[in-house]
């Protein structure tokens, strides 16, 4: 199996120094944890955080050439369409940059890939690749992707390797000329914030978790009160309740 992992010219969040993005360093020790052969690729100018990269498990980097304004996508989909891997690995979210995590989304469409996002776990499977999916509140997701396919990596996944230093010295970067597209202005459908009312579900509906959150979330406005008189704990409750539109007053 032959894996690409997307490498971006991150920054360090305090001193903006060239570092390598923590989550693309877990997708190298991922497709290694596959067995597979691991190649690196970035669409831009050389840079160090690039290079570091070769000491997290990988031998080589093809860095593709390309101008500031340029469209990194299409320089990507180009180079991968002509040699294409079987796994196509990216951060969930670069560090440095514009971080907006739409690039792996904006390649998968180009080349007509299927993409699974969020993968904290990879595994061969008789039908293509098993791709364990973080889910809100430590849930897991296990889904099937027939390669060639992008897989985006969730920083809950396990740890990068060690750094090697040796492994650094021997690793090479191959610098090509990528494919020269201008960047075309995506333009995003703005519209006016409109408060929506709150479903309040049936007490006995849903999942345990669901009625566990139900019944312990607060709904919005009141007090904390810390042992407060039994009158004012009554005013207070009565007064959430009318918020609530649960009770109203003598005088309505």
């Amino acid at each position: 199996m032959r894996a690409v992992v997307l490498l971006s010219a991150g920054r360090h969040p305090l001193s903006a120094r060239p570092a390598p993005v923590p989550v693309e360093m877990q997708a190298i020790a991922l497709a290694r944890g596959l067995g597979a052969d691991v190649a690196g690729l970035h669409a831009g100018a050389p840079d160090l955080a690039v290079r570091e990269a070769l000491g997290q498990g990988m031998d080589r980097v093809t860095v593709l050439r390309i101008g500031e304004a340029d469209d990194a996508v299409a320089a990507l989909a180009a180079a991968l369409a002509a040699d294409p891997p079987d796994l196509v690995l990216a951060g969930n979210r670069g560090r440095g940059g514009e971080d907006s995590g739409l690039l792996p989304y904006l390649l998968a469409e180009a080349l007509g890939w299927p993409i699974a996002a969020n993968a904290v776990a990879l595994a061969a499977a008789a039908e293509g690749l098993a791709v364990i999916q973080a889910r809100a509140r430590g849930a897991r997701w296990r889904l099937v992707v027939a390669p060639p396919a992008v897989v985006t990596v969730h920083p809950a996944a396990p740890p990068a390797l060690p750094f090697a230093y040796a492994r650094a010295r021997r690793g090479r970067i191959e610098e090509q000329e990528g494919r020269s597209a201008p960047l075309v202005p995506r333009v995003a459908e703005e519209r006016p914030y409109r408060p929506r009312p709150r479903v309040i579900g049936v007490a006995g509906g849903g999942s345990a978790a669901e009625r566990l959150r139900a019944a312990t979330e607060v709904a919005g406005g009141g007090r904390v009160l810390v042992d407060p008189p039994p009158e004012e704990a009554a005013r207070e409750l009565l007064a959430w309740l009318r918020a609530l539109g649960f009770s109203r007053s003598a005088d309505e």
